[in-house]
């Protein structure tokens, strides 16, 4: 297990097998995959913690498991990606939120920190978050990032709005935290 980053109350680390339980329990949660294709079965969780570690292997980032610095436990996850859209490949946050924790600004602050940590460690210029036009909530998360809407792409056959991100000049372009 190893810790990627820290925010004033999260750390975000790795995801590990060990996570199963809280990482299915999220990923079936009906609320929690609204603008997903589907809830996913326990097997399917499974595949996706394992697919997160080739993510680390191949790429060096992924979903990280983001856990409540107070109590050590889990409230959900938020990450780098490798995404392929429109024949180009981009580094997109992702963040994803188990619903006993919304609302209290855990999204906003996971995905500040990876876009941080991208800038600052990774050297990246610009980031993109892929969010559904009608998923409003994420959409806000996205404009906190300092991420502007650029256009709409079909991503996983649905259509997305590909907000960005950019970083200039040394410091980041459009930020509010």
């Amino acid at each position: 297990m190893r810790t990627i980053l820290e925010t004033s109350r999260l750390w975000l680390r790795e995801l590990m097998l060990d996570d199963l339980d809280f990482v299915a329990e999220m990923l079936a949660h009906p609320e929690v995959m609204h603008f997903w294709p589907k809830p996913y079965m326990r097997d399917e969780a499974e595949a996706w913690i394992r697919r997160q570690h080739e993510r680390y292997a191949q790429d060096g980032y992924g979903y990280w498991l983001a856990v409540n610095k107070a109590n050590g436990l889990p409230i959900g996850q938020a990450g780098l990606l490798r995404q392929e859209f429109d024949g180009a490949i981009e580094t997109g946050i992702g963040y994803i939120i188990h619903r006993p924790f919304w609302r209290q600004g855990y999204a906003t602050e996971a995905a500040v920190g990876c876009r941080d940590y991208a800038f600052e460690k990774l050297g990246k210029d610009r980031l993109v978050v892929l969010v559904r036009p009608e998923n409003v909530v994420s959409q806000i998360v996205a404009r906190k990032l300092g991420a502007k809407a650029e256009r709409e792409t079909v991503f996983v056959s649905f259509v997305h709005t590909v907000f960005v991100a950019l970083k200039r000049g040394g410091g980041t372009h459009g930020i509010s935290n």
